[in-house]
């Protein structure tokens, strides 16, 4: 899994709330057995119309989010079913991060992304970033002014920096595991893979015991 501390890139907006994975990767293309080559058909029926050419009125094919590698979208991103290839289809299109609002409802927080395809994002390198509401109304408003923008997202300092005139920070929470995991590039094999010596010395042991 590649590390991820630092990431420049061009700021997309997709201004939908509860989009679930079958609307990220639609279900017919499931039926690889790679896990390559599900970018180009990230978000599928929105992205191309019934000719099979990309949907102009559809907000990733506008020209100024041509090559964006930061999304921002709404509440509840990655619901439904826990297809894997979902967060696949994100990565590959060229995201490195998604940043989405918690809200707050009756005293009770409501994470902005369902919670496996948040794990899946984890095991894969893709980073999900949560702002308050507010937050994530105000970088819409920017970057709909400005269209093209660029953020930065700094894992190390937990920020997301955005660059106009006068550059604008908001902070974000992470867990610091999941941080520690992102930042040395660590999937759940190369974990398991830290503790080799130790897993040989347990099978060796084993197999005697058995053999014994």
């Amino acid at each position: 899994m590649e590390a991820f501390s630092s990431h420049r890139g061009v700021v997309a907006t997709l201004d939908r709330a509860n989009v679930d994975t079958d609307q990220i990767i639609p279900k017919q293309f499931l039926k690889s057995i790679k896990r390559t080559g599900f970018g180009e058909s990230l978000f599928f029926d929105w992205r191309y119309g019934d000719d099979g050419k990309p949907n102009p009125a559809f907000e990733l094919n506008q020209p100024a989010f041509a090559g964006a590698s930061i999304l921002v979208t709404r509440n509840n991103f990655g619901c439904g079913s826990s297809r894997e290839h979902a967060v696949w289809a994100v990565a590959q299109y060229g995201f490195k991060a998604v940043i989405a609002p918690w809200q707050d409802r009756n005293g009770s927080r409501v994470p902005g992304f369902a919670d496996i395809f948040r794990n899946n994002c984890v095991k894969n390198g893709l980073l999900t970033i949560e702002l308050s509401e507010a937050e994530v109304d105000q970088l819409f408003d920017w970057v709909e002014r400005f269209p093209g923008v660029e953020a930065t997202v700094d894992l190390e300092e937990q920020r997301v920096i955005l660059h106009m005139d006068e550059e604008v920070a908001f902070h974000f929470d992470v867990d610091p595991v999941v941080k520690e995991h992102l930042i040395r590039g660590l999937d759940d094999i190369a974990l398991t893979l830290e503790h080799e010596a130790d897993i040989t010395s347990f099978e060796q042991q084993h197999e005697t015991q058995l053999h014994a």
